[in-house]
């Protein structure tokens, strides 16, 4: 028995945990399994503490690789970090990058991850071949488009719940260098971040946008448009890059992220970008995971934790919708140092993928009782007014009300997890939480 949380520390439960390198055997009768722990809020969590939960960090071997398409296999524990590490430097990369390089190829499937390149590329679960997983009834099996197309499908984006992910077979991309090429400039409201974060899509594979999130009044939606794609050869310099941390955050009796310290933090960062166009070769951790440069920086907020939100809100009738959006996160006093927007591009297959075409929006809040709540709640009631929906992965507060409200493709994707698991031996504190589990 041990305290289990998210990378958020909140909620924190006790629940039992198996790390064994047969991950297979570690999932015999376990009710959920988990990674590294880096989702933000409870999709990882075991909803009572008799529940056992499968641990699969060890489970990280590589099985197959195939140097002339880059079709990779390897158990689900496989972090992202280590995948860097191994293939980078051999002119191969992930195919789609989340914001964190602490994450294994199963919560990458499970969660459906997406990046900066989700216009050109999609999510990662476009790029997924075939899994092995273990069923509620015991069984392994091979699951792709060709053999179980409904159970793979429901499983990209279906946050563990429909089977024990043991391996995933997908492909790597092919890359010119391990560096990235990085052009930057500031935006001065949230309608010149749009315009530009949309004109940039046109061009550039890597488009994303920090904002500021305390700012309110004619420069509301002021931030940083960041664009790239990988360097070419003559553009990167001669060695692969170092992946490493550069320090990390202690254990604090009291968090450091509140409306004064994130408003400063902003300023400083706003202002740290030249007025014009910066150009720039990077570390590809400096574009994709620069908090990974940071051990422990979930610490700053204090033992109470946080709440990572984001959502994506269709713009095809009115781009305003981001403007009131953001209007109403810093009404209610939002302070936020990590605030992204980017642009999705078309729908996934995943049967609960999270994208969808329009305005991604991201966000970290203190935990702070019932603020935090009444926040998050005013937030979804705009995106469930415009059509748009909630990432399972980066959510602990939304109310299962919201959430049926704004997925028609819930009750589809029920009723494949009701074929594969009838009993509900498969469950998590986010599925009693949003999905209508027993706890």
């Amino acid at each position: 028995m041990t305290e289990l949380s998210g990378w958020g520390r909140y909620p924190v439960v006790e629940g039992t945990e198996r790390v064994f390198e047969d991950f297979e055997a570690a999932t015999r009768d376990a009710a959920l399994s988990r990674g590294l722990g880096r989702s933000y809020g409870d999709a990882s969590l075991p909803c009572s503490s008799a529940d056992v939960v499968a641990n699969s960090r060890r489970a990280n071997r590589l099985l197959g690789f195939d140097p002339e398409t880059g079709v990779l296999r390897a158990e689900a524990g496989l972090s992202l970090r280590d995948l860097n590490r191994i293939f980078l430097r051999r002119g191969w990369a992930s195919p789609v990058s989340p914001g964190t390089q602490y994450v294994t190829l199963g919560g990458m499937v499970a969660s459906d991850v997406h990046g900066g390149n989700h216009h050109v590329a999609g999510t990662f679960g476009q790029h997924v071949l075939s899994l092995r997983m273990r069923v509620a009834d015991g069984r392994v099996l091979e699951v792709s488009e060709r053999t179980e197309p409904e159970l793979f499908r429901a499983t990209l984006g279906g946050m563990g719940l429909t089977g024990h992910i043991l391996e995933v077979e997908f492909q790597l991309a092919r890359i010119p260098s391990a560096w990235i090429y990085q052009e930057s400039r500031r935006v001065h409201d949230i309608d010149d971040l749009v315009e530009t974060l949309l004109d940039a899509s046109k061009e550039w594979p890597l488009t994303k946008c920090w904002f500021d999130s305390t700012k309110r009044g004619p420069g509301l939606g002021r931030g940083i448009a960041i664009v790239g794609r990988w360097a070419d050869k003559s553009e990167a310099p001669p060695e692969p890059p170092l992946l490493k941390e550069r320090l990390a955050v202690p254990p604090l009796p009291l968090g450091l992220v509140n409306q004064l310290s994130v408003s400063i933090f902003n300023v400083l960062w706003y202002h740290s970008q030249s007025k014009g166009l910066r150009k720039e070769v990077v570390h590809p951790q400096a574009f994709y995971w620069p908090l990974d440069g940071v051990r422990h920086w979930n610490r700053l907020y204090g033992p109470r934790g946080f709440a990572q939100y984001q959502c994506v809100m269709p713009i095809e009738r009115d781009t305003r919708v981001v403007r009131r959006f953001l209007a109403a996160m810093t009404r209610r006093g939002c302070p936020s140092p990590v605030s992204v927007i980017k642009d999705c591009g078309a729908e996934g297959k995943g049967m609960l993928s999270f994208p969808k075409p329009g305005i991604s929006i991201a966000i970290d809040v203190p935990m702070r009782g019932a603020k935090t709540q009444a926040l998050i709640d005013a937030l979804n009631d705009i995106v469930l007014e415009v059509g748009g929906r909630i990432y399972m992965a980066k959510d602990v507060l939304t109310r299962a009300s919201h959430f049926r409200a704004m997925e028609p493709r819930f009750p589809p994707w029920n009723e494949v997890r009701r074929k594969w698991d009838p009993e509900r031996k498969l469950r998590s504190a986010l599925s009693v939480r949003l999905l209508g589990d027993d706890a």
